[in-house]
């Protein structure tokens, strides 16, 4: 008996469980809405199933710790970083683990002031607001300045660890950016390493998974591409990775958001009459050759922020 009132059950069904926590449904979209990341999903997938057996072990009445659940993303740019934490604070919240299942997405700006005095009230504040959710601290490496004496990245690191360390059961720290940035920072700072059990790597978009995106991306928006674009849109990729700033599924979304304007500006320098939809939604193959890529140039949005 459990407190002399609830009996304890004697067994689980962790499949029965699975399906009415609405962790399918979270893993479901994740599928849907990211295309490849084969090795990232079933690492959700993995950890999805870590939790559901500690919730099994509980109901049970077998003593168990909140298990560590704060994380590292790894990757370039532009590989689904911040969505799959989205789809991670659903995940904890469905399983309990979380109480609101909220994101809260920052970079260092938002957490480290100018002055003294300035860092502690505002890592506080952004801590106050994640509290019950995720906290997804994009380009983490960039809290540790040990060059600059009068910087106060480590003020916050320090916060944070403490925060991480006591609030466990309230918060999930997800720490992101480039592999080998994120290791130096680590290395630098072990109180985070010692305190992040989940380390999940992004692979780059193949060209074919890129292709697949840019079709996706403009279905979303009534837009679609004729047969010659869609070569083009192929060889543009191709191209494109070779250059500078490549930022996979964010260097595509930039290039069409581009051959959407060119098919704009084609239009009404080509239209004499009246257009049908097929004319408003087609992007077609001058739209994309159009580009700088083709020429040797540089097309594209040079900001750049991990994904």
């Amino acid at each position: 008996m459990d407190g002399g009132d609830n009996p304890v059950p004697q067994t689980v069904d962790l499949a029965a469980d699975f399906e009415a926590s609405g962790v399918a449904e979270v893993l479901r979209d994740l599928d849907a809405e990211l295309t490849g990341l084969k090795p990232v999903k079933q690492r959700i997938r993995e950890t999805a199933a870590l939790l559901l057996v500690d919730k099994a072990r509980r109901s049970l009445g077998l003593a168990t710790e909140t298990p560590t659940l704060h994380m590292s993303f790894t990757g370039n740019p532009g590989t689904g970083k911040t969505t799959v934490a989205l789809k991670m604070a659903s995940l904890l919240h469905r399983l309990g683990y979380v109480r609101k299942g909220h994101l809260v997405t920052v970079t260092r700006d938002d957490l480290v002031g100018q002055y003294i005095g300035h860092t502690a009230p505002k890592t506080k504040d952004v801590l106050k607001k994640a509290m019950g959710g995720v906290l997804f601290i994009d380009e983490a490496y960039y809290l540790y300045k040990p060059d600059n004496e009068r910087d106060y990245g480590q003020e916050a690191i320090e916060i944070l660890l403490q925060v991480m360390e006591n609030n466990r059961d309230d918060l999930v720290v997800i720490m992101a950016g480039y592999a080998d940035r994120m290791d130096k920072f680590f290395s630098a700072n072990p109180g985070f390493r010692s305190r992040i059990a989940h380390h999940i790597e992004f692979p780059d978009y193949s060209d074919e998974e890129l292709l697949q995106i840019s079709t996706s991306m403009l279905s979303a928006q009534n837009y679609m591409f004729d047969d010659g674009a869609r070569q083009a849109m192929s060889d543009y990729i191709a191209a494109r990775r070779m250059q500078p700033h490549f930022a996979n599924a964010r260097s595509i979304r930039n290039a069409l958001d581009r051959a959407r304007l060119r098919q704009a500006n084609r239009l009404f320098a080509e239209a004499k009459g009246p257009l049908t939809a097929d004319d408003l939604s087609t992007i077609t193959e001058a739209d994309l050759r159009a580009s700088r890529v083709f020429a040797g140039g540089l097309d594209v949005d040079r900001q750049q922020a991990a994904e």
